[in-house]
């Protein structure tokens, strides 16, 4: 039975793929140190015996027993008001963590691959962004916290690749919603869903003209799987290049919902990325992969997810309510 470690495990794209490796065949040992993870998430999965998780803090000495065939790194603050309120932990975690994990993929002779973000282009000058593109970041922003931290995960990935000949995959993820995200985490989907949910408001920040594109999880899972299969190690951008402005976006949701909330605009935060759309020309090629999955049916399965969540989860985090609407994050 193949053996793969899953980072992250706890979060909303980890517990999707401890659910897909599962499935798989595989045994799957989830590591998480709950900083932003919910042990609701992967609940389900504690009574399978090929499943195991392990409470531990990935910047800290990462010790498996046995052997490992695959580690997969997505430990990571992956949504603004995260990133924002822990910007030291999520540079530790995109920097030594993946330093310990490219250590003990080196003695386990085990293929690695790191959730990248598009977020490595910034606010890019180039659209859609092709996987050549080297970006416009503000280093010393806010945000920088968390792009800088990943673009050193791509660095330090291809040197251990280069100089260790060790088996590496890059996957730079872009915008992805589905069940088991936190409602109140900042990020656009589940901020306009929850604020419908709960009668409030539709916030945008900006004039709504910035754009995203929003790809359903269980077709980037699959994208993700067939990167690590495959033997190709430059980063490869997985994503849904269905674009949509935030403004469309919100209008969306209020059919959705069929609520009547009026959409209300505020000042749109520093460095926040005007227009985001994946060019996934090498995933077709490489992988033959496209996402199947429509916005329409998407947001359905979401939003019946969400609408099924007690009022004491509609309602928790209330302080992170000055985030909503942000528009950025994966």
């Amino acid at each position: 039975m193949k053996r793969v470690l899953i980072t992250g495990a706890a979060g909303f794209l980890g517990s999707h793929l401890c659910e897909r490796f599962l499935k798989e065949g595989m045994y799957v040992i989830g590591m998480d140190n709950l900083i932003t993870g919910d042990m609701r998430n992967i609940e389900h999965l504690m009574p399978n015996p090929n499943f195991e998780f392990n409470h531990h803090d990935v910047t800290k000495f990462v010790h498996i027993p046995g052997e490992l065939d695959y580690i997969m790194h997505f430990a990571s603050p992956a949504s603004p008001i995260d990133y924002l309120k822990i910007p030291i932990q999520t540079l530790k975690v995109g920097a030594m963590g993946t330093h310990n994990l490219l250590g003990l993929a080196r003695v386990k002779n085990a293929r690695f691959i790191i959730a990248s973000t598009s977020e490595v282009y910034g606010d890019p000058l180039v659209h859609p962004q092709t996987e050549d593109y080297w970006g416009h970041v503000n280093p010393i922003g806010p945000r920088g916290c968390y792009d800088e931290a990943k673009r050193y995960q791509e660095a330090i990935t291809m040197a251990y690749h280069r100089y260790h000949n060790l088996e590496t995959r890059i996957v730079r993820i872009f915008n992805t919603y589905g069940p088991r995200m936190r409602l109140n985490d900042g990020r656009v989907l589940p901020a306009f869903i929850g604020q419908a949910l709960r009668g409030e408001d539709i916030t945008i920040f900006g004039d709504g003209s910035q754009t995203r594109a929003f790809c359903y999880v269980d077709d980037l899972v699959e994208g993700i799987y067939r990167l690590l299969m495959s033997d190709y190690a430059l980063p490869v951008n997985i994503g849904n290049p269905g674009e949509i402005t935030i403004k469309e976006f919100a209008e969306e949701i209020i059919a959705l919902t069929g609520t009547d909330q009026k959409v209300v605009y505020k000042d749109l935060p520093q460095d926040d990325p005007k227009q985001r759309q994946p060019d996934i020309t090498k995933a077709k090629e490489i992988l033959g992969w496209e996402p199947k999955v429509s916005r329409e049916e998407g947001l359905r399965i979401t939003y019946d997810y969400f609408r099924s969540l007690p009022n004491d989860r509609l309602y928790e985090e209330a302080n992170h309510r000055g985030f909503e609407g942000f528009s950025g994050g994966k």
